[in-house]
């Protein structure tokens, strides 16, 4: 979009600061917000349940180096356990200690409703892992949305199907080249 609409006007013409934070807001506590949960998760902070993703940051937003949940490595790159040279191909993403036993139901927890919370699901079904309740679903707005409150009058043309957002014709050319595309799975 910085392509197309320049900087934003809060970040200037010298960083992506904003444009960043709003993204990273998009995929953690807005969609955490949105189901009730984000009291537990959605950022990083004390007392949250948090997933931290190490990247290497050529690959960053592509290919994850590993992932660790409450302190423990869930997720990580792992070649070839049997290879006998330390630079085994291939390497893909494979479950470490904290996604077997007792390590998975510590780092998790199951969102229910308040009535089934109530009604002691966690012990008829004898879950190991924490069980909360899911709050404020149904008062939600696009307003209680962290750096993502935008609501512009859309409109659509019915005759020549151009959009508009706030008067402004919304266009983008088709795309040469995408972002994340096949050249970083190569290996």
């Amino acid at each position: 979009m910085k392509l197309f609409r320049g900087p934003l006007d809060i970040d200037g013409s010298d960083n992506d600061n904003f444009r960043i934070k709003r993204y990273i807001a998009k995929y953690t506590i807005n969609p955490a917000i949105a189901n009730g949960i984000s009291q537990f998760v959605g950022s990083v902070e004390v007392g949250k349940l948090a997933d931290l993703v190490v990247w290497k940051p050529s690959f960053f937003g592509a290919k994850p180096e590993m992932v660790i949940k409450g302190g423990v490595i869930a997720w990580s790159n792992m070649g070839d356990p049997n290879a006998s040279i330390p630079t085994p191909e291939p390497v893909t993403m494979r479950p470490m200690f904290g996604a077997f036993s007792k390590a998975a139901s510590s780092n998790s927890i199951a969102f229910v409703s308040k009535a089934a919370l109530d009604a002691g699901i966690k012990d008829s079904y004898r879950l190991n892992k924490r069980v909360e309740a899911v709050t404020n679903v149904r008062n939600i707005s696009k307003l209680d949305m962290k750096l993502n409150d935008a609501l512009p009058d859309i409109k659509v043309d019915p005759e020549t199907y151009t959009v508009t957002a706030d008067g402004t014709a919304l266009t983008c050319p088709p795309a040469t080249t995408v972002p994340l595309s096949r050249n970083y799975f190569l290996f």
